[in-house]
């Protein structure tokens, strides 16, 4: 058994009301101790206060001054990137261990999948996009069979799904998600695209995931993207393919993408993976798988350093 951690949530907006939900409802890991936001009348703080979480509608100076803070080990920020500036200060002079929800990408990146036991020890790290979370685990499974020249991912998500946050962060979405891509994808180039689709009924998370990369098994490469699905759906049960793995030759439109250095022997294979996210319906509808990686990604990623510090100190 673990000891369960004290945490508290910034931005009591859909995505911290869902990450609020989740750590009540299926994690025997963490403990819910503050839901923060700054709009007294938010449903999220309403929840909050209804499950018996304690609230403020102080932002980060509430939290600082509510009785326990002392007591809080993780503190997740689902505000926005421009905010989260300030409270990674306020944060890191109390010693909280940071869990960023937003663009802001002060921290290392961190795809569950992919990288998160590389910084399990860091003070603050980001949780990319929701785009990110869903395609860079495509992008690294690809990567590790062969090199990828190039990758571009497209995002497509309900607009009801897209709270105030997401709209404002919209440029920081397309370059955190592109240079994440490179970094812990692995990509030599990244390329990222966001859709807001406004259709009604509205439209489950779907993603496509384009890699150039070097000659290998065609085998291989699908084999290696299968298992990182299954990786991906331990702590996202609604991640899954829509098709299975397109591997083709690289034609010459397709190779215009590449940096001229890497026209020539860069890239032999297309692969394409098209993706769908069904959310868990923990507080918005299922369509809003693009709210439902994000926070689940986060609880495993907090439930990962509570696990770690735990078994430090036993």
């Amino acid at each position: 058994m673990t000891e369960r951690a004290k945490v508290a949530i910034i931005g009591s907006g859909n995505i911290g009301t869902d990450l609020m939900i989740k750590v009540l409802r299926t994690s025997s890991d963490l403990e819910m101790a503050a839901m923060v936001g700054i709009d007294p009348d938010s449903d999220g703080l309403a929840r909050a206060r209804r499950l018996g979480v304690a609230t403020t509608a102080e932002g980060i100076d509430g939290l600082v001054a509510l009785p326990g803070f002392e007591d809080i080990g993780i503190v997740f920020d689902a505000t926005s990137a421009k905010a989260h500036h300030h409270h990674d200060a306020v944060l890191r002079a109390h010693g909280k261990r940071v869990v960023d929800l937003t663009p802001a990408a002060l921290g290392p990146y961190v795809v569950p999948a992919v990288n998160l036991d590389s910084h399990l020890d860091a003070p603050n790290v980001n949780m990319v996009t929701c785009g990110g979370q869903a395609t860079i685990p495509v992008v690294a499974a690809v990567a590790r069979t062969a090199p990828v020249a190039y990758a571009e991912i497209v995002a497509s998500i309900a607009s009801r799904s897209a709270g105030p946050g997401t709209r404002a962060n919209i440029d920081e979405f397309t370059e955190t998600t592109a240079r994440a891509i490179e970094l812990v994808g692995g990509a030599r180039r990244g390329k990222a695209i966001i859709v807001l689709n406004p259709a009604e009924p509205s439209l489950i998370m779907r993603d496509t995931v384009i890699c150039l990369c070097g000659a290998a098994d065609p085998d291989r490469i699908t084999a290696s993207v299968q298992d990182m699905v299954s990786e991906v759906q331990t702590y996202v049960p609604g991640y899954r393919m829509r098709h299975h793995v397109q591997v083709e030759p690289v034609d010459d439109r397709m190779r215009t993408r590449l940096r001229p250095e890497d026209r020539d022997g860069g890239a032999a294979w297309k692969v394409t993976v098209l993706l769908e996210v069904e959310g868990a319906a923990h507080y918005l509808p299922a369509y809003a798988g693009n709210l439902d990686i994000m926070t689940s990604a986060a609880l495993r990623v907090g439930e990962r350093i509570c696990a770690q510090k735990t078994a430090v100190t036993a």
